[in-house]
């Protein structure tokens, strides 16, 4: 359950030639899962969305959110940005208020994602968003082709996450003496830039840690939808 006052309780194929692609009129479905260690509905939608993690056509991204943290234990993985981002979603669903476990599709559909029939129909939902520009990843760039011009600058999202299976021992709050698994947990999330339909190479800067995932998401402002997604 939720702590008050937040009671109440996110298809294309990578191409593998010297990085990662997605190309224009396609798009990978981007899931992101908000969710905290200290939430005892959390740990089904972690399984829901674990099992989506690696195919081709999924980028699943596992946010750890900070409102929990005074709840009887903090969250090892969580930062500000995360629930920032989380409330920029809120926003743009026109809510005033945030909940876990939420699973957000492509910035567009959004529910609690902890059943799996709930799941799956938010993931199907995502199939049938239209794409946006092409998106190219290697070690040192993103290339971004052209497209329509949106109405407002879209932003360019740098998420590194961490493909492995963590378990993580909690030891106080709702999950206390239990031991958890979490899968693609996001480790940075930073802005890289914009794109406003011209074609544009963004650098990407080094990792801060070894063995993270890179994806790159184009999105609408203030919680907008994501236009474009690759990974690599």
């Amino acid at each position: 359950m939720t702590p008050l006052p937040f009671r109440w309780l996110f298809l294309l194929s990578a191409l593998a030639v010297g990085g990662c692609s997605a190309r224009a009129g396609t798009r990978p479905v981007v899931v992101e899962l908000f969710q905290s260690q200290g939430c005892s509905s959390c740990p089904p939608a972690n399984d829901n969305l674990a099992k989506v993690a690696d195919r081709t056509d999924v980028i699943a991204l596992n946010f750890a959110v900070t409102y929990w943290d005074g709840q009887g234990w903090k969250d090892t993985f969580a930062q500000p940005a995360f629930t920032a981002r989380q409330w920029g979603y809120a926003h743009g669903f026109g809510r005033g208020n945030v909940f876990t476990p939420e699973v957000v599709v492509n910035g567009r559909h959004d529910g609690v994602g902890a059943g799996t029939a709930d799941f799956a129909r938010l993931l199907g939902a995502g199939r049938g968003d239209v794409a946006g520009p092409a998106v190219s990843l290697s070690p040192a760039k993103v290339t971004l082709g052209s497209g329509a011009k949106p109405a407002t600058a879209a932003d360019v999202w740098l998420v590194r996450y961490d493909p492995h299976v963590l378990q993580v021992p909690i030891r106080g709050g709702e999950n206390g003496g239990r031991t958890l698994p979490h899968k693609d947990i996001v480790r940075e999330l930073v802005r890289i830039g914009g794109w406003s339909g011209a074609a544009e190479a963004l650098g990407l800067p080094a990792a801060t840690r070894p063995g993270l995932v890179t994806a790159v998401l184009v999105q609408a402002p203030g919680g907008g939808p994501v236009l474009a997604a690759a990974k690599g």
